[in-house]
């Protein structure tokens, strides 16, 4: 997957989410660099361990993942020719204890949860590792039995200390009258009796130090030297076996590197694991059907990131169409719905629950393509529309029948007329690769596409025309509307400017003299002569024409004037309605495909939604021609205006004669 699709559907917050949820270092490092998966067997096994942990949080078990506290370091150092300290040794030791809790806790849960069971009974118990530090060192201190040689030192110390001590206490009794306190200090290891300077010549032995007032004087007694001496060769002695024990540690230790590893790296994945079964339970998050066939079936569904704040969202997609175009005003939840069913996709393939109702089913793609946002940049001085044509060229790259393409207010940034065209161009060229597509978009002409086209589907996000609020709702088999009118009503625009608005949307507008008050006054219509008759609906080959009022004597004399009509320039034929151009019928609300040529009466044959209908050339106006829909002259139309089982049969037909094969017919009208 892309950084760009990760980034704009919100994927590293899901990352950082299942991170706060782990214990452990590499549990958070797991989940951070977690990615989608794109095989679906794999993907499957994943959802199930997620599964199994997610059952075990929410029967109340309370799972000993080790918290691996110190052992970042741990596996840093072994193996380099570093001395581990004791407190490196107590926190492998409370680690080596952790692990074997952890795989004794996971025993008695082989039944209920066996997967996750597996990866603690691949753990090692290393008893004698953890025996041999348990004997050397408690409580952070090497202790006296580690090694016979340090027993030595330590009794010897242990005599020298005592012979110090009441050494001390006779000096101490001797000297209390000149003493400036009764402690016994250190100085440089040392220890020495706090004397007034004035009595200073009253102790022998070395002063080492004097107070910062210079009032007393700290001497070591000669008495004590001798003794404090031993104690240092003794203490030397004693820091050289500590290091020979830690040595012998250590070398132990990386006898165990692979079983340490091993074990380090199995309760990162646990920790991994359960991070991501404590996420699930916060969102109520499910498990659902893996394939790769492209079908989406959800319910309930709503976006991780938006907890209750959204209305669950009910989708499906890839069994009888593979292309769906959601339509509905601004702010009514389209670019939430898109955002909603990628990310749930990049969560679902990383193997983590998704907040859906039970039952669900989701496709594994090999690439989620998004062209979500303006994307423009100031650096760039992109235009919106150039960044749209940008991500869609880079989608275009790499689209098939692997890529869900998610594309946010199609035909947005330019003239409409061209976008739409474009638009419906790339849709076209994104089904025949056989990628699933979520379009959302405010035009009709696209929605009308969606309508007659095989394999596309309308949806629409439900609105309160009354309270203009948006339900975000997606009702999917219905094309939605903008509510432009209905708000601007609401809102309180006058009715005879919506009135004009609709016939202006519903018939185009037309070259005409009359200012645009004509909406609003009386129009007077032309004289229909031989001279002067226009094409109801122009359209881009219409011949543009001007009305010049004049007055002939016979009209003068019968109080009538009329209006005759000048061309500019000469009338050109007028260009007749090709096999396989896409026509729109305005008063029918609905777009289609020429499939028979003009007969003697001037009807064309146009097929929408499945019905071949009759209509009268003038009450349409072209579209898309032909020759731009489709590559080259000898493209194949039945292709597009044959449903695939006529083909077949009409293939068959022209091979041999077969009984009882029959051709069945849409229903003209």
């Amino acid at each position: 997957m892309n950084e760009n699709t990760m980034n704009t559907l919100g994927y590293h917050q899901i990352q950082n989410n299942v991170a706060s949820c782990a214990l452990s270092y590499l549990g958070k490092r797991y989940a951070k660099e977690m990615k989608p998966m794109v095989d679906p067997g794999l993907i499957q096994m994943r959802l199930a361990e997620t599964e199994e942990a997610s059952a075990l949080i929410r029967y109340g078990a309370s799972v000993p993942i080790p918290s691996l506290d110190g052992m970042e370091t741990i596996m840093g150092l072994l193996g380099t020719g570093y001395l581990f300290s004791e407190r490196d040794f107590t926190q492998l030791a409370q680690f080596l204890r952790s692990c074997a809790q952890l795989m004794k806790y996971m025993e008695g849960k082989s039944q209920a949860a066996p997967t996750v069971s597996r990866y603690a009974s691949s753990m090692m118990r290393m008893e004698s590792l953890l025996s041999e530090i348990e004997r050397c060192i408690y409580s952070g201190r090497i202790q006296d039995q580690a090694s016979k040689e340090l027993t030595r030192i330590r009794k010897k110390m242990t005599v020298n200390e005592e012979r110090m001590k009441r050494k001390l206490d006779s000096l101490v009794s001797k000297h209390r009258s000149i003493m400036q306190e009764n402690v016994i200090s250190q100085r440089g290891g040392r220890t020495v009796l706090p004397i007034k300077k004035e009595f200073r010549k009253q102790v022998k032995g070395s002063v080492l130090d004097e107070s910062g007032s210079g009032q007393t004087v700290y001497i070591e007694p000669v008495e004590l030297v001798g003794l404090q001496m031993e104690l240092a060769s003794l203490q030397a002695e004693e820091s050289r076996e500590e290091m020979k024990i830690l040595g012998d540690l250590t070398s132990l230790a990386e006898s165990y590197n692979r079983e340490i590893a091993l074990n380090t790296e199995t309760v990162g994945i646990l920790d991994f694991l359960f991070a991501k079964a404590k996420y699930a339970a916060t969102m109520d998050g499910r498990t659902v059907q893996v394939n790769t066939s492209g079908r989406i079936t959800l319910r309930q569904a709503r976006h991780p990131l938006m907890g209750a704040s959204m209305i669950p969202l009910d989708f499906a997609i890839g069994r009888d169409y593979s292309s769906l175009i959601i339509t509905g005003p601004n702010t009514g939840g389209k670019t939430v719905a898109l955002k909603t069913l990628g990310l749930l996709t990049l969560m679902m393939q990383s193997g983590l629950l998704v907040p859906v109702g039970e039952g669900g089913e989701m496709a594994v793609y090999h690439e989620v393509a998004v062209d979500i946002g303006d994307g423009q940049s100031l650096e760039q001085a992109l235009s919106t529309f150039s960044a749209h044509i940008r991500n869609m060229i880079g989608i275009l790259e790499q689209a098939n029948s692997s890529t869900l393409v998610l594309i946010d207010e199609m035909a947005s940034g330019t003239d409409p007329g061209e976008g739409v065209g474009l638009s419906i161009a790339m849709l076209e060229e994104l089904h025949s690769r056989g990628a699933t597509v979520v379009a959302t978009t405010h035009f009709g002409e696209i929605k009308h596409f969606a309508a007659a086209a095989r394999g596309f589907e309308n949806a629409r996000m439900e609105f309160d025309t009354a309270t203009l609020q948006p339900l975000y709702r997606l009702r999917i088999g219905e094309a939605g509307e903008s509510y432009a009118y209905s708000i601007a009503l609401k809102l309180g625009m006058p009715q005879r400017i919506i009135d004009r608005s609709q016939s202006i949307s519903d018939q185009g507008i037309s070259k005409s003299p009359i200012n645009s008050m004509s909406s609003i006054m009386p129009i007077v219509k032309p004289i229909p002569t031989e001279s002067s008759v226009l094409e109801p609906f122009p359209n881009s080959t219409a011949v543009q024409k001007t009305e010049k009022k004049v007055h002939s004597p016979a009209a003068s004399e019968a109080g009538n004037p009329a209006l005759q009509v000048e061309d500019t320039k000469s009338v050109p034929p007028a260009k007749k309605f090709r096999k396989g151009d896409r026509v729109y019928a305005a008063y029918l609300n609905q777009s289609g495909i020429v499939c028979d040529v003009e007969d003697s009466r001037g009807n064309i044959g146009v097929m929408l939604r499945g019905r071949k209908v009759k209509i009268h050339k003038k009450r349409l106006t072209l579209h898309i021609s032909a020759d731009e829909l489709y590559p080259g002259d000898d493209y194949d139309l039945d292709i597009v205006l044959e449903t695939k089982e006529n083909r077949k049969k009409r293939k068959l037909m022209g091979r041999k004669h077969v009984e009882g094969l029959t051709i069945e017919l849409p229903p003209e009208e």
